[in-house]
């Protein structure tokens, strides 16, 4: 499949009274046409500040994007002015996202038909005819029913799974190539979860866009996901398909996230079985160590892990990436 789009070392820091914290500390990855990727990691790992970065969707102050490269279709985002008509022409028309609590990210005075046809109107130049009509029909492909009575409610007026359901209309309203969904199901029951998600994988197959499923959540990355990047501490310090990633973890702390949920696909062995918690927590990101962040937390560490500078990604297979000294592969000496 063709790449996408590549983000290459970006970096993102916000400056607060207690110092500068680096959310999002050289990360790199790529997206191909047409495929499911995940980015997993505990809350503040940097997941949806990285992607708030690609869209230039950072508030500042206090936050900056200070380096790296966002490269989609040859031109790289970041030379864009952040308000300016190009970044505007992208944001939303060709990369979209899926916010993660919908009630704060629809206006609650603006109908949501009035909310879809403006994405209309501005991105493919649609008179408001054809706009409301279009509108209609999202609603429809997302499930809501009575679309054309329920164009003119408001936010409020709707459920959080349905709120959710037109925030993924707005957002596939201009066939975007990417579509970035930010913990959309967050939340919400499992039996809202399922549909949605369902719903999703539908929307992208007949729209064939490329998804980027931001999630903590390991059991909705491995039915849906076809890669998966593990963040840890602003940074991607493991990479590889599904099937490498819950066949063969290398990385601590990605051996950590999986042995902390309960799978089906392993017997229980008897009563005394627990899930296994990762100790400790996540790091402070201000004044962040030189040497690996997950160290103090880490259960195989080397002499090597407390003198040498954090790790780079290594390929340890084919496809498959570690930034750990105790992995095979990982650059241990």
């Amino acid at each position: 499949m063709a790449e996408l789009l590549r983000v290459k070392d970006l970096k993102t820091e916000f400056r607060t009274d207690a110092g500068v914290v680096r959310a999002v500390d050289g990360v790199s990855y790529c997206l191909d046409e047409k495929e499911i990727v995940a980015l997993v990691g505990e809350s503040g790992c940097g997941k949806s500040v990285s992607q708030l970065s690609v869209m230039q969707l950072i508030p500042t102050p206090p936050g900056k994007i200070v380096g790296g490269e966002v490269l989609f279709e040859g031109e790289d985002l970041l030379k864009y002015p952040a308000k300016g008509r190009k970044m505007r022409a992208i944001r939303g028309g060709k990369i979209a996202m899926v916010f993660q609590e919908p009630m704060t990210s629809l206006n609650p005075v603006l109908t949501i038909g009035r909310q879809i046809t403006e994405m209309l109107e501005l991105h493919l130049g649609m008179k408001r005819r054809a706009a409301r009509d279009r509108a209609i029909e999202l609603l429809r492909t997302v499930g809501i029913p009575s679309a054309d009575k329920r164009l003119d409610n408001y936010p409020h007026h709707f459920s959080g799974g349905m709120r959710q359901r037109v925030m993924i209309a707005i957002a596939l309203s201009c066939n975007p190539r990417i579509l970035i969904a930010d913990e959309p199901t967050t939340a919400l029951d499992v039996t809202t979860q399922a549909q949605l998600l369902e719903l999703m994988m539908q929307v992208v197959d007949r729209f064939g866009a490329t998804l980027v499923l931001v999630t903590h959540n390991l059991g909705i990355v491995a039915r849906y996901a076809q890669r998966i990047y593990v963040m840890y501490a602003g940074r991607i310090i493991e990479s590889g398909s599904v099937m490498d990633l819950f066949s063969s973890p290398q990385h601590p702390y990605t051996k950590g996230l999986l042995a902390s949920v309960p799978r089906l696909d392993q017997r229980r062995k008897g009563r005394e079985q627990k899930l296994v918690p990762i100790p400790g927590l996540p790091p402070n990101l201000v004044g962040m160590p030189a040497t690996c962040a997950f160290l103090p937390r880490c259960t195989c560490s080397l002499e090597k892990c407390r003198e040498a500078p954090w790790p780079q990604l290594e390929s340890v297979d084919r496809g498959h990436q570690v930034a750990c000294y105790a992995a095979s592969g990982g650059g241990a000496a």
